[in-house]
């Protein structure tokens, strides 16, 4: 059995059934699940414990150089979106664009983060397990994955790039639509502070290996300019060559081998 799908966790206008007077009839609205976490006070948790993060970098290219254009990925609905499905989008979108415009070319950024946690019951087949399958009350259900929940016109992807990489980038955030349950849209602006605060770590990192490359140039211009031979033979430890006939007073392995020789006889 694959994923389950979406409406497992959420109310949708059509499923609920009208039932009772227009005052107690309730609205159709996509309730929230049950997904505290007591750091203090365990024993108030409706969750164990929350499944690892998948989308492994959030900040993605060089925030160095100045960009004059921001795309933006927008969807166009609301829905839970699950975190497997914002790194698959990612990898997609990251390769492409290193691919075309290089890894220092453009930078991207994932604009939401997964912090909603699902859950499953466990389901048990076959005759006789109606325990299992029923449960007891305010069961919650084993966290299995996170999700975002997004709304309708939220951005998923924000990517900064110079003017005339508008269909490289077009074509690459695109390839998020097979990725995600609904429709997307991509919007250029001019706007680049509305990206957000830039990756200090990442900013350093990218200084620290630009000094590196400027280091490594400047030994190899030197050893090129000192790399002609001077002719002379080389020298021992103490500055000096080795007289001709002088012995270094180490035995050989040949008298080793016929002392222990003598040693047998004996």
């Amino acid at each position: 059995m694959g994923l389950r799908p979406g409406r497992c966790y959420r109310y949708s206008a059509k499923s609920r059934k009208k039932a009772g007077a227009k005052s107690h009839r309730k609205k159709a609205v996509r309730q929230r699940s049950y997904s505290r976490i007591a750091i203090k006070v365990p024993r108030k948790n409706y969750i164990g414990a929350a499944p690892a993060l998948k989308i492994r970098q959030f900040n993605m290219g060089n925030p160095i150089p100045k960009y004059d254009l921001v795309a933006d990925l927008t969807v166009k609905d609301s829905f839970d979106l699950r975190d497997n499905a914002i790194e698959s989008a990612r990898t997609s979108i990251n390769r492409h664009l290193v691919k075309t415009l290089g890894k220092d070319g453009f930078f991207m950024k994932v604009r939401v983060y997964p912090s909603n946690l699902l859950r499953e019951n466990k389901q048990a087949q076959g005759a006789g397990a109606d325990r299992v399958s029923q449960g007891m009350s305010l069961s919650f259900g084993i966290p299995i994955a996170r999700s975002a929940r997004v709304r309708n016109g939220q951005t998923i992807f924000s990517v900064l790039c110079k003017k005339g990489q508008e269909t490289i980038v077009k074509d690459s955030l695109l390839r998020a639509k097979a990725r995600f349950p609904c429709d997307v849209k991509v919007v250029f602006h001019t706007n680049v502070k509305s990206i957000g605060t830039l990756p200090s770590k990442l900013i350093e990192e990218k200084v620290a290996e630009k000094k590196e490359e400027k280091t490594e140039e400047g030994t190899t211009t030197e050893a090129g300019a000192t790399g002609t031979t001077t002719g002379k033979t080389p020298t021992t430890g103490t500055g000096k060559t080795p007289a001709a006939g002088t012995t270094t007073g180490k035995t050989t392995t040949t008298e080793k081998t016929d002392a222990k020789k003598e040693e047998k006889k004996k």
